[in-house]
């Protein structure tokens, strides 16, 4: 059975329409925004496919790559951008909120701010927090995409757009794609290189908050910044 040729009650726009989008699940979120299915296969079909990808789930869109969309029958270009570009949305509506610049008075409102951009991803994002004199967020840089002691995450790399900002000081954030933000020793090792580095340009290194599954952990907090 096609997608148009469900009854009205169980199609998920007309359902959205008339419960509301909190009462989507998963695969007809994902349906509605392919639109259509195949002739084999309705969009309900493919939504269940997706989410049979991986074992993580609908996280597994927030760092796939087109080519694996496409390893399913019937992902198309046109469905393929449409979805990454949906999830692309998500992510910067997640993130929409550092653009308020609002002034930083704790781990707990770097960590809130971060938690929904940072949680989901299947491989560790470290950023770098541009911070103010009085406290304010003033830019955010993404300094490398995978292991933290990579050579992308050296101490040039890392202070350079804050010495281009004129920043007061800093704030490190990296995620655990396993859930559980426990910093590694790894983790603390850069990250007491990186103090020291910031040390010496006169750019103190706040704090590193680590993220994990809805908890997060702040290395200041827990002493261990050195």
């Amino acid at each position: 059975m096609m997608m148009n040729e469900l009854p009205a009650w169980e199609k998920p726009r007309e359902k959205l329409l008339r419960e509301g989008r909190e009462k989507l699940s998963t695969a007809e979120i994902l349906a509605i925004l392919l639109r259509t299915g195949t002739a084999k296969k309705t969009a309900m079909d493919l939504a269940g496919e997706i989410l049979a990808m991986d074992k993580a789930g609908v996280r597994f869109l927030a760092d796939c790559t087109p080519e694996e969309l496409k390893r399913i029958s019937g992902m198309g270009d046109a469905k393929v951008c449409g979805l990454l570009a949906a999830v692309e949305l998500g992510r910067r509506i997640a993130s929409s909120r550092t653009e308020m610049r609002g002034r930083i008075q704790g781990s707990s409102d770097v960590a809130q701010l971060f938690m929904e951009k940072l949680r989901y991803y299947n491989k560790e994002h470290f950023v770098c927090l541009l911070i103010n004199a009085v406290g304010d967020i003033i830019g955010e840089t993404e300094v490398s995409v995978g292991d933290l002691c990579s050579s992308a995450a050296g101490p040039r790399e890392v202070f350079a757009p804050a010495i281009r900002r004129s920043a007061a000081s800093v704030i490190f954030l990296h995620n655990h794609p396993s859930g559980d933000p426990t910093p590694s020793d790894q983790d603390i090792r850069t990250t007491r290189r990186l103090k020291e580095a910031g040390e010496i340009l006169g750019i103190p290194v706040l704090d590193h908050i680590v993220i994990g599954d809805g908890a997060f952990i702040s290395m200041e907090a827990e002493g261990l910044l050195g």
